[in-house]
């Protein structure tokens, strides 16, 4: 299913445009609207639909400047432009900028239908041909995508002549030179284990790479996208940064049965501090604990420097699982530890007493590396009655291990990535505070926690499960669920209260989120 996002400063289009077509009976999904195109552009950020639909003119930022922002920053994007205007000037302007479509007021709900229709195609022949695995084998072929690949590889690694690097750099079309650096590596995996719909998706990312003005990248080995970020300064550096990884991650996981887990180094003035990013990247990429689903992480969420301190004692097999393990592995984990006390019957106690000895040891180091002291955060698990009640039969053995290695993938988890707890925390209050104003925004919350809205929207998303947009519309919702409750207020008031600029789009979110509209959940309640 395809996603469709609505702007136009006449609440009476949108909700015509809104409310007349069937949008699911044409395989679309229809995901908001704004009235205008600052909000929208912040909004888009968040949802990042497959179709825009925009008029011309509209106040602050018009349906054009929005068109020409969106095609630089998300250039998937399909856009329908809506105008009265039967100008030769704007149909140019919008043509130059990529729109799909240009439809001229008034229009009918079956020529929106069959824009829409027209453009959906255009996406799927786009995917055929950006998805084609011959197309990307070919164009590695390709002697300068060769002789480009091999160079960056180098750069990144540390081992080219730095002086002359970017000249050597633009005689083979690469433009290096920038203020600030930042490495993003992405490896790209199949749910199922499907090496074919691994490689679709890394011909889908491979082919929209090239349009990145800020980025170089190659793939490195099969399925791991290296990119060298550039920014000006700092601030620019970090959304150009988020912005790419979101991308990235839009794109493997849009309609592929892929995730893709995203790691980003630390920023660096200069191109001889590259190989220390992509250390960093890479380095995180290689010990942190993924699960299934798509993640990004970036130097500011992981001590980096602390992760060298899970180099324990490589010899024993518990420890070096340790340094990497999920949940997931727990079992396979006891029962290496069961098989060697198995094979030592005579011994047995012995052998669990050793293992179990060995493991805490290997844990007090690990809270230690961020710290922490097993002492104070787990003191029963140091003290000889632990091991002598634990070595008694295999069922206890079995009980007390997996005490210990579920409090240390916990401990582990916790210390890597809860470092925007405070962060999250000033924004929930600040959205609680400030959700009756139409112009709260994923830009306007960013700004306030002093992120950039695409590092703020990544944390977010990873931290609480939850888009910033579904987060603070299931606020209003809420709070629209109690003055329905608790007063006799009208439904447009209600609206306008809880920070909806159309009453009808917040009887079509309403109902969206509870299957109510608020007259019919008034109605619930009286009952």
């Amino acid at each position: 299913m395809y996603s469709v996002f609505l702007v136009d400063d006449e609440p009476i289009l949108l909700e015509g445009i809104r409310s007349k077509i069937d949008w699911e009976s044409i395989g679309i999904n229809f995901v908001g609207e704004a009235t205008d195109g600052e909000i929208a552009l912040s909004m888009l950020q968040e949802l990042k639909p497959d179709i825009l639909i925009t008029d011309v003119k509209m106040p602050f930022m018009d349906g054009l400047e929005l068109a020409a922002a969106i095609k630089k920053i998300q250039p998937w994007i399909k856009i329908i432009i809506l105008s009265g205007h039967d100008e030769f000037d704007y149909a140019k302007k919008a043509i130059s900028i990529g729109v799909e479509d240009y439809l001229l007021k008034p229009f009918t709900a079956s020529e929106v239908i069959e824009s829409v229709k027209k453009v959906t195609e255009h996406i799927d022949l786009e995917r055929a041909q950006l998805s084609s695995i011959s197309r990307m084998k070919e164009e590695l072929k390709s002697r300068n995508k060769l002789i480009q690949k091999e160079f960056l590889n180098n750069l990144v690694h540390g081992s080219l002549n730095f002086d002359e690097a970017v000249e050597d750099g633009r005689k083979i079309s690469l433009e290096l030179d920038s203020s600030f650096y930042r490495i993003i590596i992405s490896r790209i995996v199949s749910s199922s284990q499907d090496v074919q719909l691994q490689e679709q998706a890394c011909s889908l990312v491979n082919s929209y790479s090239s349009a990145w003005t800020h980025a170089l990248s190659f793939f490195h080995g099969n399925n791991r996208l290296v990119c060298i970020v550039k920014g000006n300064d700092v601030s620019e550096l970090e959304e150009n940064t988020f912005h790419i990884a979101e991308t990235i991650e839009h794109i493997v996981t849009k309609d592929q049965k892929c995730v893709v887990y995203t790691t980003i180094g630390r920023t660096v003035e200069k191109l001889s501090e590259l190989s220390l990013s992509y250390s960093d990247a890479k380095k995180i990429l290689e010990v942190t604990n993924f699960g299934s689903k798509s993640v990004i992480i970036s130097s500011e969420d992981i001590d980096v420097d602390n992760i060298e301190l899970l180099n324990l004692k490589e010899n024993n097999p518990l420890v070096e699982r340790l340094k990497y393990a999920g949940k997931s592995d727990i079992s396979a984990i006891i029962e290496e530890s069961l098989s060697l006390i198995r094979s030592n019957p005579s011994q047995s106690k012995v052998f669990s007493s050793y293992l179990l000895v060995d493991l805490i040891f290997a844990v007090s180091q690990l809270v230690e590396s961020f710290g922490g002291n097993l002492k104070e955060e787990k003191p029963q698990m140091i003290q000889r009655s632990f091991i002598d009640s634990a070595v008694n039969d295999e069922e206890s053995f079995v009980t007390k291990i997996q005490d210990i290695l579920n409090f240390a993938l916990d401990y582990r988890d916790s210390k890597m990535t809860s470092r925007y707890g405070s962060i999250i925390l000033k924004a929930k209050e600040y959205i609680d505070k400030n959700y009756a104003n139409q112009n709260t925004t994923l830009t306007s919350v960013a700004d306030y926690v002093c992120l950039s809205p695409n590092h703020f929207s990544t944390i977010f998303s990873q931290e609480c499960n939850t888009t910033f947009i579904e987060y603070l519309t299931n606020v209003r919702i809420e709070k629209a669920r109690q003055l329905i409750k608790n007063t006799d207020m009208k439904g447009y008031d209600i609206a306008y209260e809880c920070g909806f600029s159309d009453p009808h789009y917040f009887s079509y979110i309403f109902k969206k989120n509870t299957g109510l509209t608020p007259r019919e959940y008034k109605a619930s309640i009286a009952d």
